[in-house]
């Protein structure tokens, strides 16, 4: 039995570099990715597709490894980078999209993530469990922006 653990997210943040490169490095997932936390490994599938494995986390005796693909798109005169999840790889399936616009002396950008992540614990430890993912979850895309606003300079 699995639990299914939804996660929704949004965040907008200002950061100091040109749009054109910060496009540059949303639009190259091995380069986005090397910013995210936690990474274990990134293994391209091929057409856009990227397949993420997570650390793992817990204990030595139950630990728990997110692992999902995702098809990726991206379009620089729409300044989007756009994430599909692939079905039947790994135990979680992830979309989002970064939405990049240029403000001249800055660039703003929006990050949307929903997924849902299966974790394999039994239906009763929903309660327990499900706030403590979506809050791990979180913690990792927050240090991601942070990493991000860094590698571009800082917030504006």
């Amino acid at each position: 039995m699995a639990i299914s653990v939804p996660i929704r997210m949004g965040y907008e943040l200002e950061v100091k570099a040109k749009a054109a490169e910060v496009f540059e490095v949303l639009s190259d997932v091995p380069a986005s990715v090397a910013f995210f936390p936690k990474v274990d490994k990134l293994t391209d599938l091929g057409d856009g597709v990227y397949q993420w494995e997570m650390e793992k986390v817990g204990t030595a005796q139950v630990n728990i490894q997110t692992v999902y693909a995702s098809k990726y798109t991206s379009s620089k005169s729409k300044g989007t980078v756009t994430w599909k999840p692939v079905p039947g790889l790994g135990n979680a399936l992830v979309g989002g999209a970064w939405k990049i616009t240029d403000n001249k002396k800055s660039t703003h950008l929006q990050l949307t993530i929903d997924g849902e992540i299966n974790v394999p614990l039994p239906g009763l430890m929903k309660m327990v469990v499900a706030p403590v993912v979506e809050g791990e979850f979180e913690k990792l895309v927050e240090k991601y922006l942070a990493n991000l606003a860094k590698r571009f300079g800082g917030e504006v």
